[in-house]
């Protein structure tokens, strides 16, 4: 591979240092509500280094502190793993799970803000965003940990997993409001397929077990592909008892969660991009530096919903959209639970670009669109809720917008009620931010 694989160019191009800027200029009105810190996780390699594939890039953390209506601070750090200074994932005993990027996504639960990848144990980083060190629950997490966990709006657990390619193939965790691993058990059932995301609802666990699995043969970087003859099912679990139900579903890939919940009837109703096989490869191909499809990262994921009778399997299964969807989100207050509104970002002319954020209404149908210039690429959306909210899509849809030239980007603040409309505001960077994975809102008070 060259340096001018598609993950190093552009939007996505490495930031080479790491900045403190405070006292950002702001246009428009920064809601008074919005006390906390944006903190946006991604891959960004040290000046020198070409990873093999997109994911291999070091962590970098992108933080914007927001404060009674001013936009105090931005600052980036990279997460220093034994990743960062050249240490090997693989050694002569096997994994080391302290040696991957920490770069797919940041969290904060019960005081902790958390660096995480799938391949590994977390890392644990202050508000400052300076590596603290892995933290592995007191030594109760034994295996990696997903890039995912939800957090349950009613209970404040954190729920999480870790999967890998040998048995046992999937564990379940249960972290108490305090942050202490209150439940841990292998899932039965589980195969070897790369499992990234699962959903909650009130009374299950959603898993997917893809047609996308193990391949020791790789040489991509991530060692896994699509395997025809491996059927694709999701997995009904009960949160009571941890009995699981696995249930055959036509040949598609997960990679990412829209929401889940129960309806009146005890279904279970799952909303999800799901990639076709042609999607897929397009998009591995992309991730592992072979193929440039002008903007794109990802190919051919549209919205799917699944109706799923925990006792009868699937009765229902619908595309809710067409259009090319990734990265969906929704309100944290409806995770798990009944929900009208999905927001998402979109290709909607075509892989090619441009990008758009798109908002749906899954009870009209009705969909929103705010379509970007070329050149430019939204973050995934993160929202947050406005003060005193009463309706699900009261609050924010916070967004960084990068640029392919790499010109300073710029932090979104959308009504996420009408997010085609002029941003609520527009926080100005002080430099180039490279298109990242995920991120979370982190108020002040957390």
């Amino acid at each position: 591979m060259t340096t001018h694989a598609p993950f190093l160019t552009g939007p996505f191009t490495p930031v080479p240092d790491e900045i403190t800027a405070t006292h950002l200029r702001v246009r428009g009105s920064l809601p008074p509500e919005l006390n906390g810190q944006l903190v946006r996780n991604g891959h960004n390699p040290m000046p020198g280094v070409v990873p093999i594939h997109w994911f291999k890039g070091s962590g970098m953390l992108h933080g914007i502190r927001l404060q009674e209506g001013r936009a105090e601070a931005y600052r980036n750090r990279w997460v220093r793993t034994p990743a960062l200074q050249g240490a090997p994932y693989m050694t002569e005993h096997g994994p080391d799970y302290t040696a991957h990027s920490a770069g797919t996504h940041a969290i904060s639960h019960a005081g902790r803000i958390l660096a995480l990848n799938e391949a590994g144990l977390p890392f644990q980083v202050t508000p400052e965003l300076d590596t603290v060190g892995v933290f592995d629950f007191a030594g109760k997490l034994t295996t990696p940990m997903t890039a995912h966990p939800k957090i349950d709006p009613r209970t404040g657990e954190l729920h999480f997993f870790g999967y890998g390619p040998f048995p046992p193939y999937l564990t379940y965790y249960v972290a108490s409001p305090q942050g202490d691993i209150i439940r841990a058990e292998v899932v039965p059932g589980a195969g070897p397929s790369l499992m990234h995301d699962f959903a909650i609802t009130q009374r299950h666990i959603v898993w997917f077990d893809m047609p996308v699995v193990f391949d020791m043969n790789d040489t991509s970087g991530m060692p896994y592909t699509w395997n025809d003859n491996y059927p694709a099912r999701i997995g009904i679990m009960s949160r009571a008892s941890g009995a699981v139900r696995w249930f055959e579903v036509d040949p598609l890939y997960v990679l990412h969660v829209t929401n889940a919940y129960d309806d009146a009837e005890g279904r279970v109703i799952l909303d999800a991009p799901a990639f076709d096989r042609a999607g897929w490869v397009r998009s591995t191909a992309w991730w592992a530096g072979r193929a440039d499809r002008g903007p794109s990262l990802l190919n051919g994921a549209s919205h799917r919903r699944w109706t799923i009778d925990p006792q009868k399997g699937v009765i229902g299964t619908q595309t809710v959209d067409d259009l090319i969807v990734e990265f969906p989100t929704v309100s944290p207050a409806v995770v798990g639970q009944p929900f009208r509104y999905g927001y998402a970002l979109a290709l909607p002319g075509g892989e090619r670009g441009p990008w758009a954020m798109a908002k749906h209404d899954l009870t009209t149908g009705a969909r929103q669109l705010r379509t970007f210039n070329p050149g430019q690429l939204p973050s995934e959306g993160v929202f947050v809720p406005a003060a005193g909210a009463t309706r699900e899509d009261a609050g924010y849809i916070l967004t960084v917008v990068s640029n392919a030239d790499q010109s300073p980007a710029e932090l979104l603040v959308l009504d996420a009620t009408h997010i085609a409309g002029e941003p609520v505001a527009v926080v100005e960077l002080p430099r180039h931010v490279p298109g990242g994975v995920h991120g979370s809102w982190m108020p002040t008070e957390a």
